[in-house]
C-alpha cells in the first residue's frame, strides 16, 4: 500500500449529503476484482450522459478538477452498502483524500485499508474547506498527516484527530497484509519451533 504522509493536491467539491457507495461506483462495475481500472466508473451516473457523453456541470468533469487528488463532500459520505469498490474506484481515479463531518462506518474502515485518508471536520471547518475547495484551479489543499493538520490556500489551518493505529499504517503504508509482514521473523520462529517439536504435522 502506497504511503501517506503529506499530500498536497486540487480538491474538489462535492455538498452532496448521504452520498452512498452505489453514487460512488454504481453496480455494474462490481463484477471484477481488480482493483485497477475503476477510475471511469467513479460517480459515473453523474459523470457521464445517457449517450456516454461527459456531463460538463459535474465537478470531476470540469477543467480545473481533472486531477482532483482531494474530495471535499457533504455529511454521511459513504453509507450504503458496503463495497471495498468504492475506494478503489476513488483511488484509481486518484482521489487519495476525503473530508467530511461524517462518515459510514464501513467504508471509512475500507479507506484505510486502502492507503486513502478519510477525515472528519466540524461543520463549521468544513464550510471554510468548501468554499476553498470552491475556487478552481486555485482550491489546493496540503494534507499533513503527521501533523494533522489541513491547510487552505490562504495560509489557514484546520487540525483533525485520527487514531493512533491508523495513523501508524497510512504513514508506513501497512494494510493488513503489511501488519502481518512486519511479524515474519516471529511468524518463522513459531512454525520452526512447532516443526520441531510436532515434526508430524
Amino acid at each position: 500500500m502506497q504511503k501517506f504522509t503529506t499530500l498536497t493536491g486540487v480538491a474538489a467539491p462535492l455538498p452532496l449529503i448521504n452520498v452512498d457507495t452505489d453514487m460512488i461506483i454504481p453496480k455494474q462495475y462490481l463484477k471484477t476484482i481488480e482493483r485497477t481500472g475503476l477510475g471511469k466508473g467513479l460517480f459515473s451516473e453523474q459523470r457521464y450522459n445517457d449517450d456516454g457523453s461527459e456531463n460538463a456541470d459535474f465537478v470531476l468533469n470540469k477543467p480545473a478538477y481533472r486531477k482532483a487528488e482531494v474530495l471535499v463532500a457533504g455529511d454521511n459520505f459513504g453509507c450504503g452498502s458496503s463495497r471495498e469498490h468504492a475506494p478503489w474506484a476513488l483511488l484509481d481515479f486518484g482521489i487519495r483524500c476525503v473530508i467530511s463531518t461524517s462518515f459510514a462506518d464501513i467504508f471509512y474502515n475500507n479507506c484505510f485499508k486502502n492507503g486513502i485518508l478519510p477525515i472528519v471536520v466540524s461543520p463549521e471547518d468544513l464550510g471554510k474547506l468548501m468554499d476553498d475547495a470552491s475556487r478552481g484551479a486555485n482550491a489546493t489543499l496540503t494534507i499533513d498527516l503527521a501533523a494533522q493538520e489541513i491547510r487552505g490556500p490562504d495560509g489557514g489551518t484546520v487540525h483533525f484527530d485520527i487514531d493512533p493505529f491508523r495513523k501508524h499504517c497510512l504513514l508506513n503504508g501497512l494494510d493488513d497484509i503489511g501488519l502481518t509482514l512486519e511479524k515474519g521473523t516471529s511468524i518463522t520462529t513459531h512454525e520452526g519451533a512447532i516443526a520441531a517439536e510436532r515434526p508430524w504435522i
